[in-house]
């Protein structure tokens, strides 16, 4: 029994010293610079008290360089599982304070081995990222543990959720992870992406750039669209993750959870029935719009700072989780352009992996026109966005606003791509193109030759706001459910979601199509 009890305090022993991590001076400059342990990153994720730690005892086997004689407790990676709201999740923390939390061979291992058991069992995988990169002692040894990470990232693209909060240093070969997850967090002055640093750029190039400046938060959540959230501190990415799951099922096969709001579904808002000018080419808030009709106002939004002229996010209706998209008027007018249609369609893929229903709504003049947008392959880009909604197979629900024109009109959701419910509001205008385009081409010679060409002008373009510049024309044909009023939108949506709850289509049986570049 003594010997028993002895081995069980060794053991302890063991596992407390590789808890301390880098040790006491590693984890001080942590905490100096503003960021939490890895360990602490993880107690706060999880449900108090749930967190399992697996893999405690790893240790590299590099023997090159002096490795041998160097000790990296856990090997710089803290992997396990707990709870997150009660629902089964999986995480990997990289601990700073342990070599810089470099990636070598046994590191990789250990992410990889809670990567398998989250694809297996159906489960979330969350990777919180703050390393230095590939251990080089390992050489070809640190390449293969990425590799494998990478791999493990195509495969469950689509069949688990995988999130990516960057807490720190994330250069190289390790920023290829993130970008293969759903969705990634970063935390201001403190997180920092990039292929090749400063020093590099400077020495190849000849120019002068901060971290920052590279590859900050801001940066990749303003300029390159690679970040999704800009959060204000560790504990406030960690906050927003546990969020963002609460609207997520665990895997693929499963439907998101629904949650008691509290919200009455008949609820209506008659400030909506004002909400929207009159004059079509004065702006106004689409979040206000989407605040009013989603459960208790409460909106996750992704991507906030990046292509501001489209909405992407999460909502709730009468508890049931709901992807929006939605075009801004306040940006660029609500055109779609190369970043928009990016951005919308990677947001559509998602929710239709993980069967969340997507609400658009749509208020759109085109297509964003410019030598710079079609040079960058705004039609490439366009396509994607025809692709996705035509793809997806989730419940789809349309809201026209306004303005609805030309190929924008087809490109937001139109019935022709597959929408199942869609409504329009007294406001709306669906028509090839504005008023004063149209009756410009349509009647230019009659224009021309008149006596009083702006006359005339005003006359044409006023006939052809009678005719078109409504939503009557798409409503005869069918390419419109209703013409609903506006304060009464929620309760018609929730109404329209519970009907399509049980939808079922299937696609020709293919290997993969052939997504626009």
């Amino acid at each position: 029994m003594g010997e028993a009890s002895d081995k069980i305090k060794e053991m302890m022993a063991v596992k407390a010293k590789i808890q301390k991590m880098g040790g006491e001076k590693a984890i001080a400059k942590q905490k100096k610079d503003g960021k939490l342990t890895a360990r602490e990153r993880l107690d706060l994720f999880f449900d108090s008290g749930t967190f399992r730690e697996l893999d405690v005892f790893v240790r590299h086997r590099c023997v090159n360089f002096g490795m041998d004689k160097v000790d990296i407790p856990s090997d710089g990676v803290i992997t396990g599982h707990g709870l997150v709201d009660g629902r089964p999740v999986f995480a990997f923390a990289q601990d700073f304070t342990a070599r810089a939390g470099s990636l070598g061979e046994m590191h990789a291992k250990k992410i990889c081995k809670v990567m398998d058991l989250a694809l297996k069992s159906g489960t979330p995988v969350v990777g919180f990222n703050d390393s230095g990169g590939a251990r080089i002692q390992e050489g070809v040894d640190a390449l293969y543990g990425y590799g494998e990470i990478f791999y493990r990232n195509s495969t469950s693209s689509g069949v688990i959720p995988q999130i990516s909060a960057i807490m720190g240093p994330t250069a190289g070969g390790a920023v290829y992870s993130p970008a293969m997850t759903d969705y990634v967090f970063m935390v201001k002055n403190t997180s920092h992406m990039f292929i090749t640093g400063p020093q590099v750029i400077k020495s190849v190039t000849g120019e002068e750039i901060s971290f920052e400046d590279l590859g900050g938060a801001m940066t990749h959540n303003e300029k390159s669209g690679v970040a999704h959230f800009a959060c204000e501190s560790d504990a406030d990415a960690i906050e927003r993750i546990r969020k963002l799951l609460s609207f997520l099922p665990s895997n693929n096969v499963e439907d998101p959870p629904i949650i008691d709001t509290g919200d009455d579904p008949g609820r209506i808002d008659p400030a909506l029935d004002t909400l929207v000018p009159v004059d079509v080419n004065q702006s106004y808030d689409m979040k206000d719009i989407i605040h009013a009709i989603v459960d208790n106002g409460d909106f996750f939004e992704p991507h906030e700072h990046y292509a501001k002229n489209i909405i992407v996010g999460f909502g709730r209706l009468n508890g049931r989780s709901i992807g929006i998209i939605a075009n801004q008027p306040k940006f660029l007018a609500g055109c779609l352009d190369i970043d928009a249609s990016d951005k919308a369609t990677r947001f559509i893929r998602f929710c239709d992996a993980f069967n969340i229903p997507i609400l658009t709504f749509a208020d759109v003049p085109g297509y964003l026109p410019g030598s710079d947008q079609e040079w960058g392959g705004i039609i490439r880009h366009g396509a994607k966005l025809l692709w996705c909604y035509s793809e997806a197979t989730v419940p789809k629900l349309l809201v026209i606003v306004r303005k609805d024109y030309g190929g924008a009109y087809i490109a937001m959701s139109s019935k022709h791509l597959g929408a199942d419910m869609a409504y329009a509001w007294p406001t709306a205008e669906i028509a090839v193109m504005g008023a004063e385009g149209a009756a410009n081409i349509i009647h230019r010679r009659e224009i021309q030759d008149s006596e009083d060409p702006a006359g005339k002008r005003r006359e044409k373009v006023e006939e052809y706001k009678k005719i078109f510049s409504n939503p009557y024309i798409a409503a005869n044909r069918g390419y419109i459910d209703d013409i609903i009023v506006p304060s009464e939108t929620r309760p018609r949506l929730i109404e329209s979601l519970e009907i399509l709850a049980g939808k079922r289509q299937a696609l020709p049986p293919k290997k993969h199509g052939n997504i626009p570049a």
